[in-house]
């Protein structure tokens, strides 16, 4: 597995998940590439007015620090994504 796909996905359990569990959230790992990271939040983020703040303040600064060039896609709902894992 590329180092990027490995950080991208250590990030995201280390420190995404936990903070997005905080606030009774879920994280889902919807595809990671090399070059882009899409990501599902659902739980109390589905739907929330926050769910944006959440992505530009918390999940893009955490995987570009990581991952610089990377693309961070993040939706948001009660529908999990067909073949999406909880990141736990």
């Amino acid at each position: 597995m590329p180092a990027n796909i490995d950080q991208m996905l250590k990030v995201c359990r280390e420190v995404i998940a936990p903070l997005v569990r905080a606030d009774q959230g879920e994280l889902y790992l919807v595809a990671v590439e090399p070059d882009q990271i899409t990501l599902h939040l659902a739980g109390m983020c589905a739907g929330c007015p926050g769910a944006n703040l959440t992505t530009k303040g918390v999940i893009e600064p955490a995987v570009h620090a990581v991952a610089p060039t990377a693309r961070v896609v993040v939706t948001s709902g009660i529908r999990i994504p067909e073949g999406a894992s909880l990141v736990t």
